[in-house]
């Protein structure tokens, strides 16, 4: 395939790259990522993948696509639920093919762009290549990516969109991880309260406050701001679940040391993303705090910070709550940019209807 070439041009204000392919000239439409005040470079490599309009949506029309899997009934949408900051919602372990579950409880994917490495054990180290891992896992796509490749490309929708998007006639495993991508990586979370008080627009109320200044002593080591994770893994202490037989980063790194060890989980919307835990074991906030707190003798290989638990008071839990709450950004996971398209006509014909009746 020929190496596409890229000129950018202004026209009417408007900024579009022409993309050469063949004897065609194609135009996009490039898009720069959000990347707020005092926040790091971004890890992802943006001069391999450039964000375009085009790009963008053509990802998340993939993204919330059943398409990809093998009886076309789970999407990325399905795990990574946008009313739950893209995390999964409500259940333990997320849901796969025929009805079954996977082994783990998916993540929120806001702020991608940051990360380095991929999955609660680390196991992928390109966002591009992650989506590979749950649409071949049996037990969540079920799919093989020839398969997936050979639905797209009998697609004359999806040619044409790929097309437009990467110049490319016939659609490769390449320009479907970078279209997935794209969408993901315009899913940045960075307008709650929390940010908003930070940014001087707004303050926090006397629970959260308190709440705040409880955090930045004992949670904050682990849960750093802006993405509130440091994306270390960690032994959390937990007992091993001998059904799934799920041994963390040990998996990857084959390190006895590493055995249930995890990604540390991003707060950024925590709020609207019970059960907690990689396999979503704490179906609440304050079973997590009462995790955390009590001082029994924790399992061989926890973390040296959390051998003896945190100390908190009931007292301390309550305002840490209201901390936590003020980390929901009610923007992203509301705006129709990101929300799947049925949903955005469900909520459309509602207001339609209110409309009418004078509401």
């Amino acid at each position: 395939m020929k190496r596409m070439n890229l000129v950018l041009l202004l026209i009417i204000g408007t900024c579009i790259a022409w993309v050469k392919t063949g004897e065609w000239w194609i135009a996009t439409h490039p898009v720069k990522l959000t990347v707020p005040k005092g926040w790091p470079t971004p890890a992802y490599d943006f001069q391999e993948n450039p964000l375009t309009r085009e790009g963008i949506a053509l990802g998340k029309q993939l993204f919330y696509d059943p398409i990809l899997s093998k009886d076309g009934t789970i999407s990325c949408g399905s795990c990574h639920q946008s009313f739950a900051g893209f995390a999964t919602y409500d259940h333990p372990l997320s849901h796969g093919i025929n009805n079954g579950f996977t082994n783990r409880n998916a993540p929120g994917i806001v702020n991608m762009a940051w990360q380095k490495n991929f999955m609660l054990d680390g196991g992928i180290l390109h966002l591009d290549l992650q989506p590979l891992a749950p649409i071949t896992a049996e037990n969540e796509m079920g799919e093989t990516i020839s398969g997936v490749l050979e639905k797209l490309n009998k697609d004359a929708t999806y040619r044409k969109k790929f097309q437009v998007a990467f110049g490319v006639k016939t659609i490769s495993t390449a320009e479907l991880g970078k279209a997935l991508s794209q969408f993901v990586l315009s899913l940045v979370s960075y307008n709650s309260k929390y940010d908003r008080v930070m940014r001087g627009e707004a303050r926090f109320i006397l629970p959260e406050q308190l709440g705040y200044e409880i955090f930045q002593k004992k949670c904050v080591t682990c849960h750093p701001p802006p993405f509130f994770t440091d994306f270390s893994f960690r032994n959390a202490g937990l007992a091993a679940d001998e059904t799934l037989q799920d041994k963390g980063r040990m998996t990857i790194s084959g390190k006895k040391e590493d055995s249930l060890a995890f990604r540390v989980p991003s707060l950024r919307n925590v709020a609207l993303s019970f059960p907690y835990g990689h396999d979503g074991r704490f179906a609440t906030l304050q079973n997590v705090f009462e995790h955390y707190r009590n001082s029994r003798p924790r399992p061989a290989g926890t973390d040296p910070m959390l051998q003896n638990g945190i100390v908190l008071s009931n007292f301390e839990i309550g305002q840490l709550t209201a901390f936590l709450h003020t980390l929901t950004d009610s923007t992203i996971v509301n705006n129709p940019a990101f929300l799947p398209e049925e949903q955005n006509r469900r909520q459309k014909q509602e207001r339609d209807i209110h409309r009418n009746k004078g509401d």
